[in-house]
């Protein structure tokens, strides 16, 4: 089932997520659904919160950065078979140079930024099916892995902008938050206060 996605300005997004355990209710039906919200709106990872659950979980299929420049045959490889459900996942290591890749997100819909991160990540997590796994990666996986890592810290990317950026892209983000905006997937917009 597609699921609407949380706009930027919703609380839920800004929350630290709880972990779960392998009793989680309908956990298989939930991976399925995160996989089927995603791909409706063209993304690379949704994470749990941007379908409006405060827990840690996370799906990646990075497989459309194939088409990135500049790319080795393994890189190519790497990115097209990268497709994982991460459960209470914790980034143990980030190493190497900081760069800059220009990101977005589906909660903030025709927002790009450059934003800068480690190249190396070592990661703990859970699979679909509760078994242990650890990852280190590096490149574009580790980067999109941070990315929905941020989300369950409660961590948006635009929080990684200068403040001078912040306030350049201030109006497009209070009309996100508005529901102002046209998508081509289902979007859920915070409740407007009455007053």
């Amino acid at each position: 089932m597609i699921l609407p996605i949380i706009s930027y300005g919703s609380s839920v997004l800004k929350k630290t997520a709880k972990e779960i355990t392998s009793d989680y209710p309908n956990l298989s039906e939930l991976i399925a659904n995160m996989w089927e919200t995603m791909y409706a709106a063209n993304g690379v990872g949704l994470a749990a919160p941007q379908i409006g659950l405060s827990i840690r979980v996370f799906v990646i299929d990075a497989s459309p950065f194939v088409d990135e420049e500049n790319m080795s045959v393994k890189e190519i490889e790497t990115i097209n078979t990268f497709k994982k459900v991460f459960i209470n996942p914790k980034i143990i290591s980030e190493e190497g140079n900081l760069w800059d890749f220009n990101e977005g997100c589906l909660s903030i819909p025709d927002v790009r930024e450059d934003i800068s991160r480690k190249e190396k990540i070592s990661i703990n997590f859970f699979d679909e099916n509760f078994e242990p796994q650890i990852l280190k990666l590096n490149g574009l996986t580790a980067r999109v892995v941070q990315h929905e890592y941020d989300h369950i810290e409660g961590v948006l990317f635009t929080d990684h902008l200068s403040s001078l950026k912040k306030r350049l892209i201030k109006n497009r983000l209070t009309l996100i938050s508005k529901g102002d905006i046209s998508v081509d997937y289902k979007m859920s917009f915070p409740k407007k206060s009455r007053k």
